[in-house]
């Protein structure tokens, strides 16, 4: 059975770190293109961050995060994480991460972010 589980939101200041995680069960992270997205009540949902195994250095990240998120995997504890930097108000959202996974898509249930003072 596929199952994703995000964690590490919270509550940060403006201009602190997160870091996310997002670990994988029931099948590999390395067959998979691996993404996160982020959803508030004021916006659609963005993806911010994709990883595709197959490539080296296939990452890319939406320009909204670009120079402050970074978005890695581990292939051997089958965990892609988030890391943020530089946390803005705009940045608050339930975060989820994905599976495309055999041509099915698999999510998370979410991790709430919120940057507040």
């Amino acid at each position: 059975q596929v199952e994703l589980r995000e964690s590490g939101g919270g509550l940060v200041q403006p201009g602190g770190s997160l870091r996310l995680s997002c670990a994988a069960s029931g099948f590999s992270m390395y067959n998979s293109i691996m993404r996160w997205f982020r959803q508030s009540p004021e916006q659609e949902r963005e993806k911010i961050a994709e990883i595709i195994n197959v490539y080296e250095d296939g990452t890319t990240l939406a320009e909204s995060v670009k120079g402050r998120f970074t978005a890695t995997v581990d292939y051997v504890a089958n965990t892609i994480s988030l890391e943020m930097n530089n946390l803005t108000p705009d940045d608050t959202a339930v975060y989820y991460c994905s599976a495309h996974y055999q041509s099915r898509e698999y999510w998370g249930k979410g991790t709430l972010v919120t940057v507040s003072s």
